[in-house]
């Protein structure tokens, strides 16, 4: 049975970022690269920039006064967080070619927008420093089914079925049914596109924080948001029960699960803000 890391390698070619992203972690990559330098790489693609602009000058951010040029949006956020912004915005343009039978992107997108912006409230409530860097983090959390869905459709929504029959955790079922389980694709993907280390093992370890060694922090800090964002599609009768948050990333993160509704309730409120600049398809379902 092929790996989670041979799958991804089977199907790399048809999983490729934009070439802006590239570009800009190139420059972000570079130590001698500057403010300027990064923000003469988004000009180059005008679509882009003009998205970068609308995401900092929305609610999202609460920027006092309206930014409007490229350059000043590098200076207030900064090199990393800027590319970072760069792939959350371009990472749905590489699952567009999936059709509807195979999944429901509308509704995935909706739920990894939902969870990365709890991942970054849940970041900023703890005090984290550059807590912008967890949106990507939780906005790929779930990043490895549309891997599964894309290249084992038949035996990922087998697993699925099987789970909700059990009553069994899913990532479980597609262990011992598929070999390997969203999370190992997942980080798998991500490991292939070049991206930090940190955010590669926090989907490595999301569901066994404790096992993430020096990225126990964002290993918990995406649990605990993809805790949330499950949690806020339940029926009422199942969200009688709090969410389901592993003891250890609580205590690592020292957060106050008393914050939940709070959290949930803003993140509700943001949602549509945040999809418009990255799945503006999911907006009208």
């Amino acid at each position: 049975m092929a790996s989670a890391q041979e799958l991804v390698q089977s199907c790399s070619t048809l999983f490729t970022l934009p070439e802006i992203y590239l570009r800009v972690r190139d420059v972000v990559d570079n130590p001698e690269s500057t403010m300027d330098d990064l923000a003469n790489a988004l000009k180059f693609d005008p679509a882009i920039s003009a998205r970068l602009l609308k995401i900092v000058n929305s609610p999202l951010y609460g920027f006092p006064k309206q930014i409007d040029n490229i350059a000043r949006a590098v200076t207030l956020l900064g090199m990393q967080p800027v590319s970072d912004l760069v792939a959350s915005t371009t990472i749905g343009q590489t699952f567009t070619g999936m059709t509807a039978d195979l999944m429901d992107l509308p509704a995935f997108w909706r739920k990894s927008v939902r969870c990365a912006l709890l991942a970054r409230k849940i970041a900023q409530a703890i005090d984290v420093e550059e807590s912008e860097r967890f949106f990507i983090e939780g906005l790929l959390r779930d990043i490895g089914h549309l891997v599964l869905y894309q290249t084992i459709p038949q035996r990922a929504q087998s697993a699925l079925v099987e789970a909700g029959y059990l009553g069994s955790p899913l990532a479980e079922v597609e262990q011992s049914s598929i070999g390997y389980d969203f999370t190992e694709v997942g980080a798998e993907l991500i490991r292939v596109w070049g991206m930090p280390n940190q955010i590669e093992q926090a989907i490595r370890h999301q569901l066994g924080p404790n096992q993430a060694g020096e990225f126990a922090l964002h290993a918990s800090i995406v649990h605990l948001a993809g805790a949330l964002a499950d949690y806020a599609e339940l029926e009422p009768a199942q969200a009688s029960r709090p969410p389901a948050c592993d003891p250890f990333a609580i205590s690592c993160t020292r957060f106050n699960t008393d914050t939940c509704p709070t959290l949930l309730k803003e993140a509700q409120e943001q949602l549509q803000d945040a999809l418009a600049c990255i799945y503006p398809l999911a907006m009208a379902a």
